[in-house]
């Protein structure tokens, strides 16, 4: 199954990729907005589940700060999101939102700017992480 991004609405549609043909046009229409769109079948507009962790797994020189692994279940799938170092703004991935990690999710319950997770050195060259509130309606818990 693979996945496209409703241009307007910025939600995820699934489709079974194996029944068509590279280079075959394809019509959807977004059951969340009810927007029309197409694609041509393509190696390049194809989305993968797993893309985040294949830019994880090519990012192992010594540049990475960590990362943030996000649990699948039902409101979305797994995740992993990459943190550089300064503040990280943590939220629910909305249009018109700010934020430089985004959580793809529908638990209404994450907020948007949910929280923020700071990554530094201290006088040794040792990563410190620190992880403050936004703050969130429900708040945030370790």
């Amino acid at each position: 199954m693979k996945r496209i991004l409703c241009p307007k609405c910025e939600n995820y549609l699934t489709f079974d990729e194996t029944k068509y043909t590279e280079g075959q046009s394809l019509v959807f229409v977004c059951e969340h907005c009810g927007k029309q769109f197409s694609i041509r079948i393509g190696k390049t507009k194809l989305k993968s589940k797993n893309r985040n962790e294949e830019a994880l797994d090519q990012e192992s020189d010594k540049s990475t700060f960590g990362s943030i692994v996000v649990i699948e279940n039902v409101f979305g799938f797994k995740q992993i999101l990459p943190l550089s170092l300064g503040d990280n703004v943590i939220g629910r991935r909305c249009v018109g939102t700010k934020i430089n990690t985004p959580i793809e999710t529908g638990d209404m319950s994450m907020d948007r700017q949910h929280c923020v997770i700071n990554v530094r050195r201290n006088k040794k060259d040792e990563l410190i992480y620190t992880l403050r509130d936004f703050p969130s309606v429900t708040g945030t818990f370790i």
